[in-house]
């Protein structure tokens, strides 16, 4: 069996680059997996107090890939070089304070498993396989 690792990537719609490759509305960016260059799976939006925070450094968004839309197998832009990227102008970035990323991560796996518990239900109601 062969695994194959997708990277995480920054990602913005076409309709939100401007002519000069620039991300119009960085709040408007999301995560997501790229597969034969395609999106393979999309997160919700990113959290500004975490990706546009000049007070936390560490998952600033910087540079984003370009979907053509926010859509599962939508196409990613692409050159002969690979994918063409647009970058966040340094106007975007606010002071946001700290975060406490640690709670958010445990806050974000309680709400994951929460969902998935009552998928389960949901399923066992249905009688569904599990």
């Amino acid at each position: 069996m062969t695994l194959i690792k997708l990277q995480i990537r920054h990602c913005v719609e076409e309709a939100n680059v401007g002519e000069d490759m620039k991300v119009i509305d960085p709040t408007q960016v999301r995560h997501v997996t790229v597969f034969a260059g395609k999106i393979d799976s999309m997160s919700g939006l990113v959290d500004p107090a975490s990706h546009l925070n000049l007070d936390f450094q560490d998952h600033r968004v910087t540079t984003c890939i370009i979907a053509e839309k926010f859509e599962k197998g939508a196409r990613v832009k692409m050159d002969d070089s690979g994918m063409i990227f647009a970058t966040v102008d340094r106007s975007a970035y606010k002071h946001y304070g700290t975060v406490d990323y640690t709670k958010r991560l445990a806050d974000m796996i309680r709400v994951v498993n929460k969902d998935a518990i009552i998928a389960e239900s949901k399923k066992k109601k249905k009688g569904l396989p599990e």
